[in-house]
């Protein structure tokens, strides 16, 4: 991973404090919150929102429809135009509940922090992942109960930032609630719950597949910077997204992890390239596919593959291969000596995510997913770290990463951490060449 800055973050946590802190997360319980701790004491809860693209504006209907009694009363985004379409599509959705007025729209790289002292409860977290871990340190640092989008960081030294920030939160009875969206989904938390229970007996192997087309792309306005060329199309800077296995098939490496109880592996290897991205600048430095192996301790495997490419065949599936059966997650589907089928009441995985962080707040019940969200965001960063070297990567070597993607200064005018040349093509890692860090 070339062309990035390198600034050394605090490195001192293995593979075995990971396993001890989800383990502890697990079991411990957290301090006690009041239900009236929130703003006025009253039982309105007042919900903000950092990143105020679609899928942030998507969470703050989410949330509208999770709990009647909130409202979404502050917006923050780096873009006014982006904010200002959030602000009317809310405002046109429900006039009572998401009329935020100009005074509480924040613009520009501060913005979380001007939404932060605005006066909201729950703080709903959909800007780049780049910016994650330093907003919800902030969050939590201000006493704000968190919803948090995946995937959660981009690097290292950003995971470690979560997880410091999931033992604040639990010291002081805050609730975290993560957007890896698939843990709330009733039909799959219930296949899932099987896999733990022993359905398909000791899980050998787990077969990961994202296979989609191609997304968007914004394009670059005619007075654009680089800072703010690389900003407006986020989703193809590594330091912003952290390649697509971590901003899209992390969802997939999450229900593998759930399944091996959120324990990290012992190690990844892997390859990846671009194929089809080769038109420059546009897309940036990320790759279009990456197929990885992940190991673990017990000689268990996550086998994943993520891609892509348009006109190729697409597929999505969680297919765990154990001693006594299969699981299909998706299917939500066992087969083998104990054949199963869910039947039970489904449900909104979005609204229910956020209904069960609005509850927690309200029961004065803490829930925080940091520690394991922390593990899940992780393994996309291992899966990239080895793509982008060509080498086996040992998770201890990985989470200890001094490898920071970051600008020295968030301004327009600053210089992003992957700059182009004089072609205006952007660095691409190359296996074998680009060094593990």
């Amino acid at each position: 991973m070339s062309c990035h800055s390198n600034r050394t973050g605090s490195a001192h946590v293995s593979r075995r404090s990971f396993i001890k802190t989800t383990s502890l997360a697990a079991t411990v319980g957290s301090l006690s919150v009041a239900r009236s701790a929130h703003a006025a004491g009253d039982d309105v809860l007042r919900v903000g929102l950092i990143g105020c693209g679609g899928r942030g504006t998507g969470a703050a209907v989410n949330a509208l429809a999770a709990d009647p009694n909130t409202k979404i009363t502050a917006l923050a985004d780096v873009f006014d135009e982006r904010l200002r379409i959030s602000q009317a599509a809310l405002q046109k959705r429900d006039p009572a509940r998401a009329r935020v007025p100009d005074d509480h729209c924040f613009t520009g790289f501060d913005a979380y922090q001007k939404l932060i002292a605005s006066g909201v409860d729950v703080v709903l977290q959909a800007e780049p992942p780049h910016f994650r871990p330093r907003h919800l340190q902030a969050c939590i640092d201000a006493g704000k109960h968190v919803f948090c989008e995946k995937p959660m960081a981009v690097d290292a030294p950003g995971v470690r930032s979560l997880m410091a920030s999931a033992a604040a939160a639990d010291r002081k009875g805050l609730s975290i609630v993560a957007g890896f969206c698939w843990r709330y989904h009733p039909a799959v938390q219930a296949t899932m719950q099987r896999v733990l229970d022993g359905a398909i007996g000791d899980v050998l192997c787990m077969q990961e597949t994202y296979l989609t087309g191609g997304l968007w792309h914004r394009g670059r306005q005619p007075d654009d910077t680089e800072m703010m060329y690389q900003m407006r199309n986020w989703y193809y800077f590594d330091w912003l997204n952290g390649d697509f296995i971590n901003s899209q098939h992390c969802h997939s490496l999450d229900k593998a992890s759930w399944a091996m109880r959120d324990r990290p592996p012992v190690r990844a290897w892997g390859l990846g390239g671009r194929q089809v991205r080769t038109e420059q600048p546009k897309w940036g430095n990320i790759y279009d596919h990456h197929a990885v192996v992940y190991e673990y301790e017990n000689g268990a495997r996550i086998f994943s593959y993520c891609r892509q490419q348009d006109g190729a065949w697409r597929d999505v599936a969680d297919l765990f291969i154990g001693t006594k059966g299969q699981a299909d997650i998706l299917k939500h589907r066992i087969t083998g000596e104990n054949e199963w089928r869910y039947d039970g009441p489904g449900g909104n995985m979005y609204e229910l995510e956020l209904a069960a962080l609005f509850q927690s707040i309200r029961e004065g019940k803490p829930v925080n997913d940091g520690h394991w969200m922390a593990v899940s965001t992780m393994l996309g960063i291992l899966g990239r770290m080895a793509s982008y070297t060509g080498l086996a990567i040992t998770w201890d070597q990985a989470i200890k990463s001094r490898l920071l993607l970051a600008p020295k200064e968030y301004s327009w005018d600053a210089d992003p951490p992957v700059m182009p040349d004089a072609d205006g093509r952007y660095p691409v890692a190359m296996p074998g060449i680009t060094p593990f860090v």
